[in-house]
C-alpha cells in the first residue's frame, strides 16, 4: 500500500493555513501504518470543518448530524465488528452539541477511536466560542470575552472511565499519526484530543502559542500513563505547560465483549433473504 491509497481527489475546502491540513496528513499516515485496506476503514463525522475530513480520505465515510457522530460510529462497530471505526469531530461538535453522546459512549466503551479537532472555536459558523475556548477570549459573539470556565475533555474522559486518553498537536504530524495508530489498536473507546489552530477566527491559540507551551510526555521517563492520579494531574495542565502524548491508558472490557458480540457472527454477515417485518407493520396498523 501507498499513502496515495488513502487520498481522495475531492477539492479541499478549508482555509489556507488551517490546522486541519496537517491533521489530515496525520490521519492518512496513520491509516497507512495500520496496514489495513481502505475498505476496512470507516470514517464517521458530524457537522463542522472537522467533519469534512472524511471527504478527503479514500475510505468508507458517513456524515451524520451535528453532535451525533458517536452514536452512528457505535452502531457501525456493533453491526460490523471487523471494521476499524474512526470519528473525526470538532470541539463544538463533540463536546458541545454532542456532549451527551460523549459521556454515554465512554460508558458503553464501544471500540471506536474519536479524533477531536480542538481549535477552541466554532469555525464553520464563523467564530463563536466553543466549550474549550479559554476564558477571556474575545469573539464576534462574546464581545467582552468568554466568561465560562473551559471544558477539560481529557480530565472529563478519565473521570468517566475512558481507557485511552491522549493529546496530539498538528505541528507534530508523525507523533500525532503514531497516537492515532495506538488509539485504533486500543480495544475500547479511545479519545485523541488534537490541538488544531483556527487561523481565521482564533487569534490567541495559534501555532506559535501551542509550540511555546507543548511538550512530550514520552520525554518524562518516570511518567506512568497507567496511574490515574498522575494522569488527572497531567490532564489539568494548561496555559504554561501543555502535555502531548498518551495521558492515560488502561485495559478495559469493550462493549462487544460485555455483550457477547465478539463470539457471534457480525450482524452484516447474517442472511436476511427470508427476513420479513410485515408483522411489525401490522402492529402499527392496529
Amino acid at each position: 500500500m501507498d499513502i496515495k491509497d488513502f487520498r481522495s481527489t475531492d477539492q479541499i475546502a478549508w482555509c489556507p493555513g488551517c490546522g486541519n491540513f496537517p491533521l489530515l496528513k496525520a490521519v492518512q499516515r496513520a491509516l497507512l501504518k495500520l496496514g489495513r485496506p481502505s475498505r476496512d476503514i470507516v470514517l464517521v463525522s458530524g457537522i463542522g470543518q472537522a467533519a469534512k475530513l472524511p471527504h478527503y480520505v479514500k475510505a468508507n465515510c458517513f456524515n451524520g448530524l451535528h453532535g451525533r457522530a458517536l452514536p452512528v460510529a457505535a452502531a457501525v462497530k456493533i453491526a460490523n465488528k471487523n471494521l476499524n471505526v474512526v470519528v473525526t469531530t470538532g470541539d463544538g461538535d463533540c463536546y458541545g452539541e454532542g456532549g451527551n453522546h460523549f459521556v454515554h459512549n465512554i460508558r458503553r466503551n464501544v471500540d471506536i477511536t474519536v479524533i477531536v479537532h480542538d481549535n477552541q472555536i466554532y469555525g464553520l459558523t464563523k467564530g463563536q466560542a466553543s466549550p474549550t475556548s479559554d476564558p477571556g477570549l474575545v469573539t464576534k459573539v462574546q464581545t467582552h470575552g468568554v466568561v465560562l470556565n473551559r471544558f477539560n475533555p481529557l480530565r472529563a474522559a478519565i473521570v468517566l472511565g475512558a481507557g485511552f486518553v491522549a493529546r496530539g498537536f498538528v505541528n507534530k504530524i508523525d507523533h500525532l499519526a503514531d497516537l492515532i495508530v495506538e488509539g485504533i489498536k486500543y480495544r475500547g473507546f479511545a479519545l485523541i484530543d488534537v490541538l488544531q489552530p483556527c487561523v481565521s477566527f482564533n487569534k490567541k491559540n495559534t501555532y506559535k502559542w501551542y509550540s511555546e507551551r507543548t511538550y512530550f510526555l514520552e520525554k518524562e521517563t518516570a511518567y506512568d500513563s497507567g496511574n490515574e492520579t498522575t494522569a488527572l494531574s497531567k490532564a489539568t495542565e494548561w496555559d504554561e505547560k501543555i502535555p502531548l502524548g498518551i495521558i492515560y491508558k488502561k485495559n478495559t472490557v469493550p462493549y462487544s465483549e460485555r455483550c457477547g458480540i465478539d463470539k457471534k457472527k457480525a450482524l452484516v454477515d447474517h442472511d436476511i433473504a427470508n427476513v420479513t417485518i410485515n408483522d411489525v407493520f401490522k402492529d402499527f396498523l392496529i
